[in-house]
């Protein structure tokens, strides 16, 4: 017996690529936007009647706008990136047409589960997306009528997991700066109760196997940059070390820290590298060499996930690399290799 293979629904997507409209466009048509061309109406008209396009039950009640919001779950406290996530959001939210609303649930993981749940029933919202960890009464399937989404990129207390914990900027850091000439390198680490922490811990000790360099060793600093400062001061004059790559901007700091008061010039003497992009870094003395993080589009992807749950479509999420370098005087003149004119 043959099986047979139901075919695929038509998305929202394919709808706008036949009406040659954008999908914000035909999410207007089908909430009835009263303020559409009448050309662009018929267009996206012919195309839902030949697609045989038909919005599920939980897309019709979006269309019917029972309440135009979404809600972004997020723990109490802040992290690296936390506003531009919630900008990211905003904007993917109102490029549907919708507002967005931030929730923050206290009271442990119980509490958490009952408020959420409760929120959820209420219909206040037509969809919640968490970048938190979903209570147990999610874990076999939809707990409530309005559909919910957990992205992974956030443990319960906002500690990068996932795709967002990825540390490959550190691989590449290392393999330029062994390019320049560098062979001996040092590693202030951050802390290990981190997933990033751990992983840019190691990565940059693959990288340092990987490329036949020398690592001097891990300083476990635990993000605190006055660790990261005695570790430099008490660095033996002959350790050879040429560059030391931390795992985030204030680790950074506190080399920097340290190799003043060892009367050590950055980057003649010592090239440091930094993760984070603060602001402060841009604007130092050298500036610092670090690692941006597009935490917007991590803001976007949670809301496309959550509307492709809405409205039962495919998601197609922004696929670009999170993070990328930004060269700067700490590691000095690396136009000979980065192929650039010179560092920011």
């Amino acid at each position: 017996m043959t099986d047979v293979v139901a075919p695929r629904r038509p998305t929202i997507r394919q709808v706008a690529e036949l009406a040659n409209v954008s999908h914000q466009t035909v999410s207007r048509y089908l909430r009835e936007d009263p303020g559409m061309r009448e050309e662009v109406r018929s267009r996206i008209a012919d195309a839902v009647t030949e697609l045989n396009y038909r919005p599920n039950v939980v897309a019709r009640a979006m269309r019917a706008r029972r309440s135009g919001r979404l809600a972004l779950v997020l723990p109490l406290g802040t992290a690296v990136g936390s506003l531009a996530i919630l900008e990211g959001a905003r904007a993917e939210a109102e490029a549907e047409g919708l507002e967005l609303e931030a929730l923050f649930f206290d009271g442990g993981r119980s509490g958490r589960e009952h408020r959420i749940l409760e929120f959820a029933d209420a219909g206040f919202v037509d969809g919640l997306v968490s970048l938190i960890p979903l209570p147990a009464a999610f874990a076999g399937g939809p707990a409530s009528a309005t559909p919910v989404v957990f992205t992974g990129d956030y443990d319960e207390d906002m500690r990068s997991i996932g795709t967002l914990a990825g540390a490959d900027a550190i691989g590449e850091m290392i393999e330029v700066l062994a390019k320049a000439g560098h062979r001996r390198f040092l590693h202030m680490a951050g802390g290990y109760l981190h997933t990033s922490g751990r992983n840019r811990r190691d990565a940059y000790l693959a990288a340092i196997e990987r490329l036949g360099l020398e690592s001097y060793g891990v300083v476990d600093c635990h993000w605190e940059h006055a660790a990261a400062r005695e570790a430099i001061v008490n660095l033996p004059a002959d350790s050879g070390v040429t560059a030391v790559i931390t795992a985030n901007d204030q680790l950074a700091a506190g080399v920097a820290r340290g190799a003043l008061e060892r009367g050590w010039r950055i980057p003649e003497d010592l090239v440091v590298t930094g993760w984070d992009n603060h602001i402060v870094g841009a604007v130092l003395a050298p500036s610092l060499t670090t690692v941006e993080t597009f935490h917007e589009i991590v803001g976007r992807n949670a809301v496309r996930r959550l509307i492709g749950a809405i409205r039962g479509d495919e998601v197609e999420l922004i696929t670009q690399p999170l993070t990328r370098v930004i060269w700067r005087e700490s590691t000095g003149d690396l136009s000979a290799v980065l192929g650039m004119e010179s560092p920011e």
